[in-house]
């Protein structure tokens, strides 16, 4: 009759437990929590720009500008939190020429950076379209999106991971008819934050934005737990 080792037994035994390590009297195991939420915030900058032979002609159509983007956002500006535009920029540019003999012409370009925060999206289609009727530059991704709160978000993922880490403990120690004790070690893994899928307003074309995405905040923790 052939004979087996006991420690092939206890080798081919290992898998059939439920995931997490297990050693005499103790359990390691991972817990999961996850968030999902839509942004109510945005972090947004615009750029009025202009080029001329002449400094002073372009930082005077830049400053036209400015006035009439103030007075188009006048009714919002009370809203637009951390509010600047005082990001003035002055430089020349060379232009290229066909020609090696002739001296290359320089211009004047002018810019001046306005920035601020919001948070009421219902104010991101009119700041836009105020923006889009002067010919401002600007780029909307997803990293300029943000919760207010997202501080309380991470506690809640925080939260259902040390939750989902006990529950599974639990589960464990049921299949081996004991039950879970106290937590002999945890370590807490930072928050992970996907980016939703939103195209730029420039890349899609759009004249306004219609919805920003939805988001996830998540984490997890392994914890070791005694088993009694």
């Amino acid at each position: 009759m052939p004979r087996h080792n006991p420690k092939t037994r206890i080798l081919y035994a290992l898998p059939l437990l439920v995931p997490g390590l297990v050693m005499a009297g103790e359990v390691t195991l991972t817990g999961e929590g996850t968030v999902r939420y839509e942004p109510d915030s945005a972090r947004l900058k615009f750029t009025a720009s202009a080029e001329h032979e002449l400094p002073r002609k372009a930082t005077e159509q830049v400053s036209s500008m400015m006035e009439q983007w103030r007075e188009g956002i006048s009714d919002y500006l009370p809203q637009l939190q951390e509010y600047s535009d005082a990001s003035v920029n002055l430089y020349s540019r060379t232009l290229p020429s066909e020609d090696r003999d002739k001296e290359p012409r320089k211009r004047a370009v002018a810019s001046q950076t306005i920035s601020f925060s919001i948070s009421d999206l219902s104010l991101l289609n009119p700041v836009l379209q105020q923006a889009q009727a002067l010919g401002l530059n600007y780029n909307l991704g997803p990293h300029q999106f943000f919760h207010s709160d997202e501080t309380q978000l991470e506690q809640e993922a925080l939260a259902l991971a040390l939750s989902d880490a006990k529950s599974r403990c639990e589960f464990v120690a049921k299949q081996m008819d004991q039950s879970c004790g106290d937590v002999v070690s945890i370590n807490i893994n930072g928050g992970h934050r996907p980016m939703p899928r939103m195209m730029s307003a420039e890349a899609r074309g759009a004249d306004s934005i219609s919805s920003v995405g939805e988001r996830e905040i998540s984490a997890s923790v392994n914890a070791t737990f005694e088993l009694d």
